[in-house]
């Protein structure tokens, strides 16, 4: 057997997670997927797999191999696409990774969309609150929010997101509401962490960058904590503004808008390939128009 041949057992291997499975999938039978693992471990002079009682997984160096393979496959599928004059039929196998509250309310709209449009892609999206190594770890494309360092990736800008504060009203009829950002030092403050720093925020002024240091009663590092606490009336806490999606509508209310920071830039990311695969396109394009429809921010007042 041909070593491609050899690779793509591999990866139907690993993606269905045992070999009767694989056979199934590239239709051989198992006697033959299992020589064709055995030849390939003996050949590498690598353990590729370990078995358990109920799932074949890749070792650490059969992931590395796994990731490898799947990259090599899907060049050879572009350029058989190329050269077949298929390019511009978006097929195959899409690895999209996203943060997870935004990958649930906006990009998991976009993925479906874009499947009923292009039968022929299959689409795996994954939501990571972290930021993945593209090509180590298998992903076509990122959507990352944020200022990006420089890199070889392809940088696609789609949409803002907005750095708020807010807090329910219950609080504020108690504490008052601040008129500027220093007005804090008197508030209880509830840090969501994912949003910078949890003792010092900046803000905006007369186009200037203001710091204020603040002292939280409560640190958290996730979104839906520091929402919960100030719907309690806990305190007031700044949030990304699509993460107001987890407040009911009117039920906190945003505060000192005047002196927000600059918005944080929303971005596909990929690979620099000489050779971007036709799915990729595709869903970059349609990734651009749908999600710079989808963020808006939610009605609060």
């Amino acid at each position: 057997m041909d070593r491609i041949s050899e690779m793509a057992t591999f990866v139907a291997i690993i993606e269905e997670g045992s070999l009767a499975a694989a056979a199934r999938r590239i239709g051989r039978s198992p006697p033959a997927v299992t020589r064709i693992l055995a030849a390939l471990e003996q050949r590498l002079g690598i353990r590729l797999i370990q078995r358990t009682t109920r799932r074949l997984s890749a070792t650490d160096a059969g992931q590395r191999f796994f990731v490898s393979c799947q990259r090599l496959l899907a060049q050879l599928d572009d350029i058989e696409q190329a050269a077949a004059g298929a390019g511009a039929t978006p097929r195959g196998r899409l690895r999209i990774t996203a943060p997870s509250l935004f990958g649930r309310l906006h990009v998991a709209p976009v993925v479906g969309a874009f499947l009923d449009r292009y039968p022929d892609v299959q689409v795996e999206l994954v939501l990571l609150d972290r930021v993945v190594e593209l090509i180590d770890e298998g992903f076509d494309l990122a959507v990352r929010i944020g200022h990006l360092p420089d890199s070889s990736l392809v940088v696609r800008k789609v949409a803002t997101v907005r750095r708020v504060l807010c807090a329910s009203p219950a609080y504020l009829a108690r504490a008052g509401a601040p008129t500027s950002p220093h007005d804090l030092v008197r508030h209880d403050i509830v840090a969501f962490t994912g949003t910078g720093s949890a003792e010092a925020w900046r803000f905006r002024a007369n186009e200037r960058t203001v710091t204020v240091p603040v002292k939280p009663r409560l640190s958290v590092n996730q979104a839906d904590a520091a929402v919960a606490a100030a719907l309690e009336g806990r305190g007031i806490t700044r949030i990304l503004s699509y993460q107001l999606a987890l407040a009911p509508a009117g039920a906190l209310t945003l505060l000192l808008e005047p002196f927000e920071p600059e918005p944080l830039p929303v971005q596909l990311v990929y690979p620099a390939h000489r050779l971007v695969a036709p799915s990729v396109r595709a869903f970059v394009d349609a990734a651009v128009a749908g999600l710079a429809r989808s963020i808006a921010l939610p009605e609060v007042r």
